[in-house]
C-alpha cells in the first residue's frame, strides 16, 4: 500500500518554492561570472546585485550590508570571531556569550576558543534570562576586549520568541556586539535590523522555500565588519571570498521576494492550523506536553512530548504512517539524540520531543492527516502501556 505523504518538517527546510524554481531555471542560461567585466559578466552581477536588494529587504536592511554565504552556518563562523574592525582600525572581542538554546552553528563559537565562550540560562520558558545577561555582561573585563553575544530571534525547536531587542540595548549599554540568529524568524513574522538593534543577521535561503547552500550575513552598517574567514579573489567586496553560487543566489532572492508578499494573511492562517492540531492532539490525549504553548511562538510551530514515546520511536512511527516531522534540530547529520532545548529549559530530556512545523503550501487536510496519524500512535502507546 503506497502512504501518502504529510511534509510537516519546514523548519529543517521547507520544500522548494516555485518563484525561486523559475528564477534558477531562467538563471541556468546566464554564462558569465560575476566578476566578468563583458557583458554576461555584467548580467550575472546585475542579477545578484538585484538579489542582494531582495534579501537585504527581508530585514529592513541596506543591501551593500548583505554577505553572501553558502548557508546560516558558514555566516555563523563567520561573524563568530574575535577578530573585528571598526573602519581600518582592529577591534578585540574577547568572549562570546550564547543563550543557552542556540542552534549548534552558534553553540559551537565559531573562531573563538572553548575557554573563550560561555552559555547563558533560559528560563523555564524556553527563553533568555535577560538577568543573567547583564549579570555576565556586568562581569565581563572590558580591558581584555569587549562582549560578543549571540541570540536567535526565534528557536528553530520550540518556535519560541526571543527578547533580542531587549537583550542588544543592554549589550549595548555595556559596549559589546550583537549578533542575532534570524533564520527561522524571516517570512514568518515581520524583522527590522534597526528595530532589534542588532549590529549582524545570519538568513538561511532553504528556510523561507530558497535553494539549499546559500545564506547571508546582514551588518547593521558598512564600518564595523568581522575579518573575513574565507579568503582568495576578493568577492563580496574581500568579505567572502569565491565565485559567487549565482543560481543559488538567484533563488534565495525570488524566494525572499515571495516571503515578503504575504500580508500577514498566511501568517495567520498558519497560527490557525497549528493551534486546530494541538487542540486536536489534546483532545487524543490530554497527557500531551506542548512546549512553548503558554509563550509567544511562531505560528508554525508545534514541539511536543507524548508520554511513553521515544523521540526516536515516535520519529519513526509518524514516517510509516506517511508524516515526515522531526525531533528537533535537523542539522546534525541525521542523528536524533537529546534535545539540549528541553535541558536547558530544566526539563527532562529523557522524554524526548518531536517537532512538526508547517508552511505555506500546508492545508487542513495536511492538518487532519497528521492529527489521524498522532491518534494511532498514540493509540498504540497506550495499548502497550496497558499490555505491560
Amino acid at each position: 500500500m503506497v502512504v501518502s505523504r504529510v511534509y510537516m518538517d519546514w523548519n529543517a527546510t521547507a520544500p522548494l518554492g516555485e518563484p525561486a524554481r523559475l528564477a534558477m531555471i531562467d538563471a541556468l542560461t546566464v554564462p558569465g561570472n560575476a566578476s566578468s567585466v563583458h557583458a554576461e559578466g555584467r548580467t550575472a552581477r546585475a542579477g545578484i546585485d538585484k538579489a542582494r536588494r531582495q534579501v537585504a529587504a527581508l530585514v529592513a536592511a541596506e543591501p551593500a550590508n548583505v554577505i553572501f554565504t553558502s548557508g546560516a552556518t558558514e555566516a555563523a563562523n563567520h561573524v563568530l570571531t574575535p577578530d573585528f574592525r571598526m573602519g581600518r582600525s582592529p577591534l578585540l572581542v574577547s568572549h562570546l556569550y550564547v543563550s543557552a538554546i542556540e542552534h549548534p552553528a552558534v553553540r559551537e563559537g565559531g573562531r573563538f576558543t572553548p575557554e573563550q565562550v560561555s552559555e547563558l540560562a533560559v528560563t523555564r520558558q524556553g527563553i533568555l534570562d535577560l538577568q543573567v545577561l547583564e549579570a555576565a555582561l556586568a562581569a565581563h573585563d572590558r580591558a581584555e576586549g569587549l562582549p560578543l553575544v549571540a541570540l536567535m530571534l526565534v528557536n528553530n525547536e520550540t518556535g519560541i520568541l526571543q527578547p533580542v531587542a531587549e537583550a542588544a540595548r543592554l549589550v549595548h549599554r555595556y559596549g559589546g556586539l550583537m549578533i542575532v540568529d534570524a533564520v527561522q524568524a524571516v517570512g514568518r513574522i515581520p524583522v527590522d535590523i534597526a528595530e532589534l538593534d542588532a549590529d549582524f543577521m545570519m538568513v538561511s535561503s532553504h528556510k523561507i522555500g530558497g535553494p539549499k547552500g546559500v545564506g547571508a550575513l546582514i551588518s547593521r552598517g558598512a564600518a564595523l565588519m568581522p575579518a573575513a574567514l574565507i579568503r582568495g579573489g576578493g568577492q563580496e567586496k574581500g568579505h567572502r571570498s569565491g565565485t559567487e553560487n549565482f543560481h543559488g543566489i538567484i533563488g534565495f532572492g525570488a524566494a525572499a521576494d515571495a516571503a515578503l508578499e504575504d500580508n500577514g494573511a498566511n501568517r495567520l492562517r498558519l497560527e490557525g492550523m497549528r493551534d486546530a492540531l494541538e487542540a486536536g492532539m489534546t483532545a487524543v490525549a490530554p497527557d500531551v506536553i506542548i512546549h512553548g504553548r503558554d509563550v509567544e511562538r511562531v505560528g508554525n510551530t508545534c514541539f511536543f512530548t507524548l508520554p511513553g514515546l521515544k523521540s526516536e520511536t515516535g520519529q519513526i512511527a509518524f514516517d510509516i504512517e506517511g508524516v515526515a516531522l522531526s525531533a528537533g534540530s535537523a542539522c546534525s547529520s541525521g542523528k536524533v539524540g537529546q534535545s539540549h532545548v528541553l535541558t536547558a529549559m530544566g526539563l527532562d530530556a529523557d522524554l524526548g520531543a518531536l517537532r512538526m512545523s508547517i508552511g505555506p503550501t500546508t492545508t487542513s487536510a495536511d492538518i487532519d492527516a497528521a492529527l489521524a496519524a498522532f491518534k494511532r500512535i498514540s493509540g498504540r502507546r497506550r495499548s502497550a502501556g496497558e499490555a505491560a
